[in-house]
Parts: structure tokens; sequence; C-alpha cells
């Protein structure tokens, strides 16, 4: 074993330990409770409501199933830009997480999910390619305006084919056979 190997990482994991507790002061000090908040809070539950209401009730596992994968992939990407530092949150919904929850974990799926079961005979490419060019043109510039969110090095035009490849696996989940079986 390497032990200054160690050692460093020990030192690294001190520090890191040490700013996770100030920008949690912080949070606590200039973000909970104000109305950025508060919108996180209404972005992280409405559009569940919305798609509890209007969903196919015939393909709610199907749809959960995919949802929840979204939400993992949405996440472990929001998680890998944030400590790369190609972008930046402010006003999170809760602290611990390197992400914007209601982005990752209701607005993404949620909207996906609509999105497959609306027309489904359409194109999946081309509800790829709106929902890819909406979320990443419109979405996250407004975002930025708002004060949620800043790129740092990064562009919604990386960001594009990204939104559209998810779409595109949502899609694909969506279509799996096994979702037909009754399996309780």
């Amino acid at each position: 074993m390497d032990q200054k190997y160690i050692e460093r990482t020990n030192e690294l994991y001190k520090i890191v330990d040490q700013t996770q507790s100030e920008l949690i002061q912080l949070w606590l000090d200039s973000v909970v409770f104000t109305p950025l908040w508060w919108l996180s809070v209404a972005l992280s539950i409405i559009p569940w409501i919305v798609w509890f209401f209007f969903h196919n009730k015939r393909s709610r596992n199907r749809m959960m199933f995919v949802g929840l994968s979204v939400m993992l992939v949405s996440s472990f990407l929001d998680f890998c830009g944030v400590q790369l530092g190609l972008w930046v949150y402010y006003y999170e919904l809760i602290p611990w997480v390197p992400a914007y929850e209601p982005y990752d974990w209701s607005l993404l799926p949620v909207v996906i999910m609509m999105l497959i079961e609306y027309k489904p005979n359409a194109s999946p490419y081309l509800k790829g390619i709106i929902f890819g060019a909406f979320t990443a043109f419109v979405g996250e510039p407004l975002f930025q305006y708002i004060g949620l969110y800043r790129d740092i090095h990064w562009s919604p035009f990386y960001s594009f084919p990204i939104y559209f490849l998810i779409f595109l696996f949502s899609y694909w989940l969506s279509r799996r056979d096994y979702f037909e079986k009754d399996w309780l």
C-alpha cells in the first residue's frame, strides 16, 4: 500500500468535508425558504401531480420504470458535470446532492413519460429532437436566466444530443414486452 497516497487522500477528504459543511451552512443561511427554493419545491411536486392525473393507468408500471431510468441516468450525468466543474447550481432543493433534483427527478422523467404516451405512433426520433431542442435551448437558458444554474465549461449544443439519446433510450425501454406480464 502506498502510504503517501493514503495520507494525501485523507487530507483531501478533510478539505472536502470542511467545504461541504460550509456549503450546507451557506444553504441554510441563504437558500432555504427563498422564492427560488420554493420554486424548486414546486418543480419537484407539480409535474408528478399532472402526470398522475393524465397518464395512461394501464401503462403505469412501464412508465414508472422509464421515469426511474431517466432519473438514474440524468442524475449520474448531472453529478459528473458538477464534479467536473462544467456547471454549477444555485438554490438547490437539498444541499447534499450535487445536482438540481427537480430537473433530474421530476421535470425530465415526467416530460419524457408524457411524450412517450402522447401520440404513441409518432416518430420517436422527431419527439427526441423536439425534446432535446426544447430542453437544451429553452430549458437550460431559462434556468440560467432565473438564476438556478450557470454553465461554466458547457453549452446547450453539448446538451442537445445527450437529451436526444436519453429520450431514445427511454422510448426503447418503454417498448420492452416484459411489462405486459402480470408479475404479482
